[in-house]
């Protein structure tokens, strides 16, 4: 007897998880709905990164160290730390946000708020054709694009030429391929 009923209840189980399922989501709903249930991610924009972008190690996906790039652009510019609870993922890389409107906002035009050459130094790519750690903190926002710099020091080298360094970045960093990342 004990058998049946498990037999039954497994049966039931392995129907139930193989069942179609419906959205019931309608278009006020957030753009979390957009997210596969298990990733644990507020969306999932798809897509493929044209160039590398910048992580703390190879093959990890956290872009900008984990800063919500919308930050830098709202309020008083000041960046700040995402929640993991509002992961966004862009062209393969996860992007956190402090909050859902921040999240909303991203989804809405991501290429507006990514930084430019992936995160990498600025300064490095437009005057190296180099790859460097680009710091969340050492930023500027030049024509509405946010750049990332490796420390104060070498942002000073920066600001020397700002847009002599983004032409000669913006040539540079279309070279590099999409699985680079900065060695030591």
């Amino acid at each position: 007897m004990k058998k049946s009923i498990f037999a039954i209840v497994l049966m039931a189980t392995v129907a139930a998880c193989g069942a179609p399922t419906t959205d019931t989501a309608s278009e006020g709903d957030s753009m979390a709905a957009d997210a596969p249930a298990e990733s644990g991610l507020f969306a999932d924009l798809g897509g493929e990164a044209s160039g590398p972008v910048y992580t703390a190690t190879k093959g990890d996906t956290l872009a900008v160290s984990g800063y919500d790039v919308v930050s830098y652009f709202t309020g008083d510019g000041v960046p700040v730390e995402g929640s993991d609870d509002y992961t966004v993922r862009y062209e393969g890389y996860d992007y956190r946000f402090a909050s859902e409107d921040n999240a909303n906002t991203f989804v809405e035009d991501p290429s507006k708020y990514v930084p430019a050459y992936g995160g990498y130094c600025a300064w490095a790519i437009g005057a190296k054709d180099s790859l460097a750690p680009g710091d969340p903190n050492v930023y500027e926002i030049v024509d509405g694009t946010l750049y990332l710099n490796f420390s104060e020091d070498v942002k000073k080298n920066w600001v020397v030429d700002i847009p002599g360094f983004i032409e000669s970045g913006d040539t540079n960093y279309p070279t590099h391929s999409p699985d680079e990342h900065y060695q030591d």
